[in-house]
């Protein structure tokens, strides 16, 4: 595979990317798995990221932009090192879901879909994480916080800004 003028990060991101590439390039139906791993290794899959997977795998940029816009598990924007995630399902949001999300963009100073200058945080909102009986829910990565209260969104907050210098 030649070198890719539309690749960016670091050296390391890149290898690894075009490693995935080349690894997959005579799989048929493999875009799914490459996407997945290059979000991996980038965070999120950046139009240059999707213009060396179409160049890599042979196919239109079209196509794998369709794919990455069309399932919610891909995110075309930067993600923090803590991933927020608010439902604001039916229960959750009952239970006052949009306050708390108020509460967060007011201490974090961004809306959904945006992440800090820092890039510690980022933060998105869903649908339902399955945890009804505890709402309202927030999810910071994989860790669930529920019963939540506004009051509660700067402790949590504050849990990961200190986790984060240590």
């Amino acid at each position: 595979m030649a070198k890719c003028e539309a690749c960016f990060g670091t050296a390391e991101q890149e290898k690894k990317l075009k490693a995935v590439i080349e690894a997959s390039q005579n799989t048929q139906g493999c875009l799914m798995h490459v996407l997945q791993e290059a979000q991996e290794i980038y965070g999120y899959l950046p139009m240059q990221v999707q213009k060396a997977i179409a160049e890599g795998l042979g196919i239109s940029l079209s196509e794998v932009y369709g794919v990455v816009t069309f399932y919610s598990q891909f995110s075309l924007t930067p993600k923090g090192k803590y991933r927020i995630s608010v439902c604001l399902g039916t229960a959750c949001y009952v239970k006052g879901a949009d306050k708390i999300l108020e509460e967060i963009e007011k201490e974090l100073e961004i809306k959904p879909g945006e992440c800090t200058p820092d890039g510690l945080f980022s933060l998105d909102s869903c649908r339902c994480v399955g945890a009804c009986g505890l709402a309202p829910v927030l999810m910071v990565n994989d860790e669930v916080f529920g019963k939540l209260s506004h009051d509660k969104v700067k402790y949590i907050l504050d849990i990961y800004r200190e986790d984060a210098n240590k």
